[in-house]
Parts: structure tokens; sequence; C-alpha cells
């Protein structure tokens, strides 16, 4: 049976490059929201959506492959350690943003809904994901199947994960539908870790050669995409594959200079971001397109972008100086799962 594992590349607590890729998708998803939202609100479309339709092959691929490359240092952990960890964690955040979201939405609802069916939509929240928290909500069951999963051949597995993202399926069933697009990318950054990171270790060492590879997949993926075969069954696998290796590279080129830092510490605290970037997103987009103050769409989708990927790490600096709200993004010590009790030692008598 295939053993994933994560090479030891050094002593520091975190591989750069890896936390740049997490900056660089979270970034892409924000714009995916932002420039959408922008677009809707003023009835046309900007020069942002050629990025965006550009970034939709590989957005959410490196997104689950770079979840999935340090599950073999953990999948062996007992079932009891890794719930904890890899479900609970999530569960966790999920309920406390879930909450917040339907908060600042129910009025709204409310008005339209009536107060039974804005608790009704709130509680279905729990069996469909509400809104931009999909990910947090499938990303524990990704980890379970592959726990579960763990004895059977990787290659049928995988051939399995594939075969359901090649399908494709759309049952309507956010969950179905999300599981069987992306599962084959998360399990891909478990099985492939140590090709994956060999790979980065080339790219490390070869910039040149690294960046016109980065530059050919550019053209081909914008030809995919703009001529239509992007979503086709197969293409759409592969482009997802190719496009995940592209920001692998990127993240490792971005890591050598200035703007790498930003990405990074952005990377660093992805989960912030994605849990809290629906506010400062929605009322940057309401005051832009309400003021005019900014002509352009393409400049305000930009801007709200940026206000969306600033605004959560801002707000995480000035709760974590105060010391205050902290259970937004840390989880307390009653949300977790207890630890195993130890089987007490016999001491022999003396």
């Amino acid at each position: 049976m295939h053993t994933a594992s994560v090479p030891k590349r050094d002593t520091k607590p975190r591989i750069d490059w890896v936390d740049v890729g997490k900056g660089l998708c979270i970034v892409f998803v924000v714009m995916m929201h932002s420039t959408l939202g922008v677009e809707a609100g003023a009835g046309e479309t900007s020069w942002m959506n050629t990025l965006v339709a550009f970034a939709a092959p590989f957005r959410m691929p490196d997104f689950f492959l770079i979840a999935g490359l340090f599950l073999a240092a953990r999948i062996d952990r007992p079932w009891r350690d890794y719930l904890d960890s890899k479900v609970v964690h999530f569960a966790y955040f999920y309920a406390i943003w879930v909450t917040i979201q339907f908060a600042l939405k129910a009025p709204g609802f409310m008005n339209e809904y009536g107060a039974l069916g804005t608790l009704q939509m709130y509680l279905l929240a729990y069996v469909q994901p509400f809104g931009t928290l999909w990910f947090i909500y499938i990303l524990p069951i990704f980890f379970v199947v592959t726990k579960l999963s763990r004895n059977v051949p990787w290659l049928a597995v995988w051939a399995v994960a594939a075969g359901l993202e090649i399908a494709p399926i759309h049952t309507g069933a956010l969950l179905v539908d999300e599981f069987a697009s992306r599962f084959v990318y998360f399990y891909s950054g478990y099985i492939f870790a140590k090709a994956i990171f060999r790979y980065a270790d080339w790219v490390d060492g070869n910039t040149l050669p690294a960046l016109a590879i980065l530059a050919v997949w550019g053209v081909i993926n914008g030809w995919a995409v703009f001529s239509g075969v992007a979503t086709l069954p197969v293409v759409s696998l592969a482009l997802g594959y190719f496009g995940a290796v592209a920001v692998v590279s990127a993240s490792v080129l971005l890591s050598k200079v200035n703007i790498g830092a930003a990405l990074r510490y952005a990377g660093s605290l992805s989960i912030v971001v994605y849990l809290a970037f629906f506010l400062p997103m929605a009322v940057t987009r309401i005051v832009l397109l309400k003021t005019g103050i900014v002509p352009d769409l393409g400049t305000v989708a930009l801007l709200v972008t940026a206000a969306a990927v600033i605004g959560p790490l801002l707000f995480h600096f000035i709760i974590t100086r105060l010391g205050i709200l902290g259970f937004l993004f840390a989880r307390p010590g009653w949300a977790r799962i207890p630890p195993a009790p130890r089987e007490p030692k016999l001491v022999p008598a003396e």
C-alpha cells in the first residue's frame, strides 16, 4: 500500500511556499466572490472578470490539494484525536460563523420569510452549507473519508475520485456535487505529497525553467478558458492538476521576493480570511457602488477584494492585541474532545 509522507525540510514550524500558496488561494477565492458581487450589484461585467475566469480551473483544486499535503503525518492518529483536530475543529468554526452570518442577515430574512422560515433556514444550514462557508463544511468530510479508506489501495481510491470529477455530477445538492468535483485534489495532495515537495525543491533551484513552464501553462490555461473547453470532462481534471502545480511553482518563486511576505502572512491566517471576508467585502462593495466615488467597475472589484482580504487580517491583529473575542478564531477548551484517559501504570512493590 502506498504511504504518502512529508519530507523533513528544516526545523522551521512552517514552510514558506506552502503559506504563500495558501495566500494565493485565498486571494483568488475572495477575488471571485468580490468581483461577482460587484458585477451583480452594478449589472455589468468588468475587466476583473477576466482574472476570475482565468483562475476558475485551478482556484479550488489548488486549495484542496494544499489542504491535503500534510495529512500523511496525522492520518494514523487515534480516531479520538483525529476527529478533534479534523472534524470538531472545523465544525466549531462553521457553527460560530454561520450564526454570525445569519444574525447579520436575519432582518432581511425575517421580512421575506418570517421568523419560522428564518429559523428553518438557519437549521438547514447545518445540513446544506450556507454561503461562502461550504469549504469549512466539506473539508472534515474529506478528512474522514480519507482516513476510512486508509487501507484501500490508493490507486483504487484515486481512480474512483477522478471518475467522480470527470463524470461530471450535478445533483443540485452542494455537498454531493462539490465532493465529486473536489475530493480528487485533496486526496492527491495526500498521496502525492512527496512528489509535490520534490517538485517544489526543483523549482527553488531552477528559476528560469520554472518561469518558462509557468508561461506555457498560462497560455494553455487561458486558451482553454476563453475557448470554452475548460469545463469539458477530463479537460477540467487536467487543468485542475496543472493549475495546482502552477500555483506550487508560483508560490516557491514568490516566497523569494517581497510580495511573498504579504501572501505568506495571509496564507498563515487563511482560515481567518476565509471565515470573515464576507463582511468587509459587503460593506466596501455597498459603499463604493452607492457613492460612485470610483468610476471604473474593475477598480471597484479590485478595491473590494483588497478590503475583503486585509479587513479580516486587521481584525484578527486587533483582537489578538486586545485579548478579546478570541473564540472567533481560536477554539476554546470546551469545544475540544478531551484526550483519552491514560491507563494507570503498575508500579512494582518494593
